[in-house]
């Protein structure tokens, strides 16, 4: 039996864990950039902040309780909607980190040059490699350094605010919102990293006593306290220093004391900052590494990088690459930059964790069950998510970039680099899958049960032997499915251009007599009311789509070349719109309508289009054949996709009146294997045009339809042809 953590700390202890993990920049360093953007109404922009960034953290509490694992973040992404979303938010996660480290480290540089006279970035970039070699070196020591610096931190806040409180001139606040909403919301997304340590609790979520009750106390008491802190130390450095006399410091708070204190308070300060920002930049650097670590455990990540020193039981590779980013960014990036990039990569992740959420919530996995609920879900995770889109919008060039780059450059490396690595798939996209099946179960049903009162057309040519006439008689009889449904058989003759319609018409040939002699002793005996004439025009495809759209036809039946074509219904592969549906019927080596046994329906990615379902069930009712539905994989399929694919399977059975079976089967992407597939069908429907992004006939070369032994059918869908929204919304689902 595996070890388990005791559940031993106390809504103290998770109420300092979360607020130790926010102590550094977002107090001693970024104030007085933000002022510059807010100016005195910075103080609600921290506020603001934290509100924002309450969902997320409310989020990653509840999976924290479910998924008590190594991966924080990343993990919960991973598995709440795939390996793409877990790459994004794992290089997400991993920037942020960097980037606030290499910050803080900026920060904490700027503090000791209060002592002495030193190079800010070259004082930033020691500091780093040392804490490099440190993370190296060992987490035991880096552990008792973190434990060593929480304790004193918060004394000196309080005692920076009492003290400071009583200098504070008001004038200065005079306007508050002398920036504007666009400075306010500019500030609010730049000071967001101030509240990144919020979710630090969902990292000891399994060591909670009674976590459902101390876990969300812990997060709403830290944010609580933290936004009144921001609130009152931010309010004391704008009260008591000249106006616009930080707005480039990187220090304020030292310089806030030193206007109140004198060199006693700046010494004090800076003491602290030095303490707050060594422990941020080093527990920035520790958890930023652990991302590369747990990504390439899931193969989303060079092997390399989850290697563990024997000497030193760390993870010397993904700290040496985390390490080699962190003083790349100390050494190219502005400041401001680096604090703005930092904000924008964790509004991102934020937005995410919400998203994630929702996406656990909504697939229903057996394994979730979290000891703790997110409440007021899911309006919680929307106000989250909108909020982050909102402050993203609002933060200037360089980090909105910053942020789409990032997915566009985390895009690029899935797609070529790990996608072919891992067959794993989020909860979420099940919930998506169900929610595709459902559209498609409804529309197979409407479409089985639906009354048939349109007619149905015949388009040939005179020259049609009898045998193909009568195979596409039965057809259309089959397909109406007991309806009382009238059946044309209409001949499309071209003439040229030069030649009148109305003398074309009315010279009628021998060929024209013996068509509909030969029509009417082929429909005689059968109990089907069969209307049969001929169209003349200049353009027989044209001709062809006006009287479908004159008449109330409702199913066009048409034979189809070996490619899988027809010259006159050719609607059916040029991308017109058009609202009947079609038949193109490929028939088989013996030239005739066999006895059917097993109508085999053929679909690729995404699920069957309702009206194959419906002429399979039509057609096989009808004959007394079963119907297997044969789903196309072009890859291995996740465990979750193919069984999600047999339950849809099973859906579709309960729709249909006759014997059915689902059988799955993986090909190349040409499909080269698929006529092997089908060979004991005797009958295919297929469709060249499918709904949403599931492959059609059009898969098929020529030779490969020559080579299917039954009849073929190619079904088009009339004007249930999908939109771009839920093109998507099947291409994520399949």
């Amino acid at each position: 039996m595996g070890k388990e953590l005791e559940r031993d700390l106390g809504l103290y202890a998770t109420l300092t864990i979360s607020i130790g993990a926010m102590l550094g920049s977002g107090i001693f360093v970024l104030p007085g950039l933000a002022t510059k953007m807010a100016g005195p109404a910075v103080m609600i922009a921290y506020v603001l902040a934290g509100l924002i960034a309450l969902p997320a953290a409310l989020s990653k509490a509840e999976m924290a309780t479910a998924l008590p694992e190594a991966g924080g973040t990343y993990l919960y992404i991973d598995r709440a909607m795939g390996p793409f979303m877990g790459t994004l938010s794992g290089i997400g996660v991993w920037f942020s980190l960097t980037f606030k480290s290499a910050f803080a480290l900026v920060g904490l540089g700027a503090y000791l040059v209060l002592f002495a006279a030193l190079p800010t970035k070259l004082v930033a970039l020691a500091l780093g490699a040392g804490l490099i070699a440190l993370n190296i070196f060992g987490v035991k020591q880096t552990g008792t350094l973190q434990a060593a610096i929480v304790s004193g931190v918060l004394a000196v806040l309080m005692w920076f605010i009492a003290t400071g409180s009583m200098s504070i001139t008001v004038g200065s606040f005079d306007p508050i919102f002398k920036k504007g909403l666009g400075g306010l919301l500019g500030a609010t997304g730049f000071v967001f990293v101030s509240y990144a340590g919020v979710t630090k609790i969902a990292s000891v979520a399994e060591e909670v006593e009674d976590p459902g009750r101390n876990i969300p106390l812990g997060i709403l008491g830290s944010i609580a306290i933290m936004m009144v802190v921001y609130a009152l130390i931010v309010t004391v450095i704008v009260g008591v220093v000249e106006p616009g006399s930080i707005s480039k410091s990187l220090t304020p708070m030292a310089d806030a004391a030193g206007a109140f204190l004198g060199r006693t308070g700046v010494v004090v300060i800076a003491v602290t900052a030095v303490l707050a920002l060594t422990g941020m930049a080093n527990a920035g650097l520790l958890s930023s590494s652990r991302y590369p670590l747990a990504m390439s455990r899931d193969k989303l990540a060079p092997d390399g990088l989850q290697k563990i020193s024997d000497k030193f039981r760390t993870p010397v590779a993904a700290i040496s690459v985390t390490g080699t980013l962190l003083l790349l960014l100390i050494a190219t990036i502005p400041v401001v930059e680096l604090a703005k990039l930092a904000s924008a990569f964790k509004i991102l992740v934020f937005v995410f964790i919400n998203v994630a959420l929702i996406a656990m919530r909504e697939g229903e996995a057996e394994w979730y069950e979290p000891s703790f609920r997110s409440p007021l879900y899911p309006w919680v995770q929307l106000v989250g998510i909108v909020g982050g889109i909102v402050l993203l919008t609002q933060m200037g060039v360089v980090p909105f970039v910053g942020a789409v780059g990032l997915i566009l450059a985390g895009t690029a490396y899935y797609q070529f680099y790990a996608r072919d690595r891992t067959k794993r798939e989020g909860v979420g996209r099940d919930a998506i899958r169900r929610g595709a099946r459902s559209i498609h179960l409804e529309e197979a049903e409407t479409e089985i049960s639906a009354q048939r009162p349109a007619e149905v057309l015949i388009a040939v040519e005179e020259t049609i032997p009898d045998q193909r006439l009568k195979d596409l008689l039965q057809l259309a009889h089959d397909v109406r499915d007991g309806a009382e449904t009238d059946i044309r058989i209409l001949a499309f003759e071209e003439v040229p251009d030069q030649l009148s319609l109305d003398l074309a018409a009315r010279d009628q040939t021998p060929e024209d007599i013996a068509f509909e002699e030969r029509v009417g002793r082929i429909a005689e005996g059968r109990e089907i009311d069969v209307t049969i004439g001929e169209v003349v025009s200049h353009d027989r495809r044209r001709a062809l789509r006006n009287y479908v759209e004159s008449h109330n036809i409702g199913l066009v039946v048409a034979e189809a070349d070996d490619r899988g074509r027809n010259p006159i219904v050719s609607w059916t592969y040029d991308g017109e719109a058009r609202s009947v549906n079609t038949i193109l019927l490929r028939h088989g080596p013996g030239d005739s309508w066999p006895d059917l046994e097993l109508v085999e329906v053929v679909t690729g990615r995404g699920p069957l289009d309702p009206t194959k379902v419906q002429m399979a069930n039509a057609i096989a009712k009808s004959t007394g054949a079963s119907i297997r539905f044969l789903l196309v994989a072009e890859d291995e399929l996740a465990e979750q996709r193919e069984a999600s694919l047999y339950a849809y399977g099973d859906e579709l059975a309960d729709l249909c009146e006759v014997s059915t079976d689902t059988r799955i089967v993986r090909v190349d992407e040409d499909w080269t294997e698929l006529p092997d597939a089908i060979k004991e069908a005797s009958l295919v429907i297929g469709s060249r045009r499918t709904s949403g992004f599931s492959a059609g006939i059009e898969n098929l070369s020529s030779d490969q339809i020559r080579q299917i032994d039954a009849p073929l059918l190619i079904v088009d869908s009339g004007d249930r042809e999908a939109g771009f929204v839920r093109r998507i919304f099947e291409r994520l689902a399949y």
